[in-house]
């Protein structure tokens, strides 16, 4: 009876040890490492080991939950699939050679709150899809070479706390809806075309939520150009 009890104590062990991320997450992965140029990396993976100990990935119940990527020499493009990565919470691949578009299957990351990709060679319009990321509370897509307007349903983010999209070639108007978001800190879009940013700032100062300094340019100020809106730290006052 003891063996018997010793035995199946041992391979509940064993499963423990031998659970991993599943194949299809693991392939999610390759596919990035592919796309990229993995084997430039200035932190490479070693495919043959297990995904929780290729650098730059978060795995929690064996699971994908972050990619930081950061400063690695990722140089190609973003595979569609990874939006099935559906327990990803943190996507960061900014400082990158990543060209071509932003893939509209990031929608799907549903569990999101950090999407990060900033400096790269990105183009294209931003994914309405990216209004279904319920959880986001960053985006940062600054100093790409994205076109276009900023869909309205970007103002369906309702946790988002910092919005970057500073320094692209966006134009048109800003979703309103965006500046009445309760949770929203710090707002960087300068560095566009934007035609309402002078209204846009109006309603951000008036939204008793928000603690907002206005830089670069007042409110009152017609421009073409954008604001940048942040919160400012009272302990440095």
């Amino acid at each position: 009876m003891k063996k018997a009890i010793l035995t199946c104590v041992c391979m509940f062990i064993a499963s423990i040890v031998m659970a991993q991320v599943s194949k299809e997450e693991k392939q999610v992965l390759i596919d990035l490492y592919n796309a990229t140029n993995g084997s430039e990396w200035k932190n490479q993976w070693n495919l043959e080991k297990p995904v929780e100990t290729w650098y730059g990935i978060t795995v929690e119940s064996n699971e994908v939950t972050g990619i930081n990527l950061l400063f690695n020499n990722l140089n190609g493009t973003l595979p569609t699939s990874l939006g099935k990565l559906k327990n990803l919470k943190k996507l960061e691949l900014s400082f990158n050679l990543i060209s071509g578009t932003i893939p509209a299957e990031l929608g799907n990351l549903e569990k999101l709150e950090v999407l990060a990709i900033n400096a790269t060679a990105l183009h294209g319009t931003i994914p309405e899809s990216l209004g279904n990321l319920s959880n986001l509370k960053q985006l940062h897509l600054s100093s790409n070479q994205l076109s276009g307007t900023i869909p309205e349903n970007l103002g369906n983010l309702k946790s988002i706390e910092v919005f970057n999209v500073f320094d692209n070639d966006l134009y048109g108007a800003l979703p309103g809806e965006l500046a009445n978001c309760r949770n929203l800190k710090e707002l960087m879009v300068a560095e566009n075309n934007f035609n309402n940013p002078n209204d846009f700032s109006m309603i951000l100062l008036s939204n008793s939520g928000a603690k907002i300094d206005l830089l670069e340019k007042s409110p009152y100020t017609e421009s073409t150009h954008s604001i940048i809106a942040v919160e400012r730290d009272e302990s440095e006052d």
